[in-house]
């Protein structure tokens, strides 16, 4: 697979699962408690790999993998600070996507989570794809 073809391939698999996470959000009441609880910070955390991987198809899958749970975790450590400034950025509902609003620890474990099945699901994934390719 081409980097352009993975970089698409990337690009449209962050926007399916934007589109997840904010119906997870949306219709939370028809989903299970624990899938309503958690998958919005699952999903948020396997978007911030993807689109890394978008940016940096060359740079090695751990490479990836540990860029996007530093990003997920810093995110979430800054929600410790509070001033008027940034409080009013996660006000928004940009912000409050981006930026959440308070520490929790769940959310520390859910990015692990989240960017460990964008893992998974890359070396299966691109492993089947591969295999296929060299057959043709």
């Amino acid at each position: 697979m081409r980097d352009r073809q993975r970089t698409i391939f990337y690009l449209i698999s962050a926007a399916v699962v934007v589109a997840a996470g904010l119906g997870s959000r949306r219709f939370g009441g028809y989903l299970p408690v624990f899938l309503s609880e958690y998958a919005g910070d699952t999903l948020w955390a396997l978007m911030v790999f993807l689109g890394i991987s978008a940016l940096a198809v060359h740079a090695r899958l751990s490479m990836r993998a540990g860029a996007a749970l530093l990003f997920s975790y810093l995110i979430e450590i800054s929600q410790l600070y509070h001033a008027p400034w940034i409080d009013s950025l996660r006000s928004t509902t940009p912000g409050a996507l981006i930026l959440g609003f308070g520490f929790l620890w769940s959310d520390m474990l859910c990015y692990t989570v989240g960017v460990g099945l964008g893992v998974v699901l890359e070396v299966v994934v691109l492993r089947r794809i591969r295999t296929r390719l060299s057959l043709s």
